[in-house]
């Protein structure tokens, strides 16, 4: 069958844009909010969202996510609680869970799979596991039609960018720069490299994340990338409410819609 995530973004770059992808924290500040968070998102044009499961030690997280995240555990947030979210949102955009791998391990890989697909969920991002050590998970998505997000970096060798192409399902998510996520002034020149990099290894489609924090960030990116991962920006807008995060979704998502319509 189809990708969801692809046929998504697929939709956005033959219109001249790319897509606008949105990550949200389950259970910041409430579970009921966070969801009405992802609702917001949609409205306002978001073409995939990314639903981050909190976990207790969240080494590749910048601040913002780091705090939600631990906010949410604090507020009794468990994969259960991100199973309903994803179930609550995936009629709308495709709906992809952003995790470490260690919760998915302790869930039961082939429980997890068969659960989100349940729920209506599109996949999986784990920033954490390597296609080389991710046999099960891949076989699991296989067998319940899920994508597959692994991720890349600057200092990738072509390899591993080819490996990582061939395992991945639905795009390939460039970690724009070294480091833990998080807004930046500006996106990493090495960013738009990356991309042509991992295109040349074999990837159909590529979105870029960490660092994109506003709409010249979501238009400088979607020139050349499938996609515009945005989290950190739209959970400190959220902090401020859900009217906050809808002006700057709403910026975004226009920014990366247009991003190369007349270029």
């Amino acid at each position: 069958m189809t990708s969801k995530s692809a046929a998504a973004l697929d939709a956005r770059t033959s219109a001249g844009g790319a897509g606008f992808i949105g990550y949200l924290t389950v259970g910041y500040p409430d579970l009921e909010t966070s969801i009405a968070a992802g609702r917001a998102l949609v409205d306002c044009g978001v073409d995939i969202i990314e639903l981050g499961l909190p976990y207790s030690d969240p080494g590749m997280d910048g601040p913002v996510i780091q705090h939600t995240g631990q906010l949410a555990l604090d507020a009794g947030t468990r994969t259960r609680h991100v199973l309903q979210a994803v179930e609550a949102l995936a009629d709308s955009v495709p709906v992809l869970v952003m995790t470490y791998f260690n919760p998915v391990h302790r869930y039961g890989v082939e429980r997890f799979a068969r659960d989100l697909a349940s729920a209506g969920g599109a996949g999986l991002i784990t920033p954490d596991l390597v296609p080389d050590e991710a046999t099960n998970w891949i076989d699991a998505a296989s067998a319940h039609d899920l994508d597959r997000v692994f991720l890349v970096a600057p200092s990738s060798t072509d390899e591993r960018l080819a490996r990582t192409a061939a395992a991945c399902r639905g795009f390939v998510y460039a970690a724009s720069t070294m480091g833990v996520t998080g807004e930046r002034a500006a996106v990493d020149d090495t960013a738009e490299v990356l991309v042509a990099r991992t295109r040349a290894a074999g990837a159909e489609r590529v979105c870029v994340g960490l660092g994109v924090s506003n709409a010249d960030h979501a238009r400088e990116v979607g020139a050349y990338a499938d996609g515009v991962i945005v989290g950190s920006a739209l959970l400190r807008a959220l902090g401020d409410g859900i009217s906050s995060l809808r002006h700057l979704a709403v910026e975004l998502a226009d920014a990366a819609h247009s991003a190369r319509i007349g270029g």
